[in-house]
């Protein structure tokens, strides 16, 4: 059981770096539906790997429980070493391309923002922004 789950989490961990790469590359070319399209993919995709980590760590724990008193190294066998290898391999992996995604949508976030400012200009009172005031381009005069 222990393997199946560790398959199944790593096939769930490489959907989200498929998935996170197809962001990636709509973000340049701003295709943003697409990327909140997929949004909700993501989101069952984390919720089901996060269900098969609890039942991991159950397993884990059922093992080291039932293996008096020995290490968790020498209860595995060497396939299920090899897979929670691979699983931390593609967490990080996970990490990195998370990260890089995240720098395209800080990046395209700020420039929305600055543009909403020069549109609609904020009335600041010290450090606190309050609520954009109306664009003068937007005033009719009859």
């Amino acid at each position: 059981m222990l393997s199946h789950y560790l398959k199944t989490s790593i096939e769930n961990i490489q959907d989200l770096i498929e998935l996170t790469r197809q962001d990636i590359g709509d973000i340049k070319i701003a295709k943003h539906v697409d990327i909140f399209q997929r949004t909700k993919i993501k989101s069952d995709l984390i919720r089901a790997f996060e269900s098969k980590k609890s039942l991991l760590d159950n397993e884990l724990l059922k093992l080291v429980r039932d293996s008096d008193g020995k290490e968790l190294e020498e209860v595995l066998s060497s396939d299920e070493k090899y897979l929670l290898s691979e699983m931390k391999e593609k967490l990080s992996q996970l990490k990195s391309i998370n990260k890089e995604y995240a720098r395209f949508v800080v990046t395209v976030g700020e420039f929305y923002n600055s543009l909403l400012d020069k549109v609609f200009p904020r009335d600041m009172e010290g450090y606190k922004k309050s609520i954009h005031k109306p664009a003068s381009l937007f005033k009719i005069r009859a």
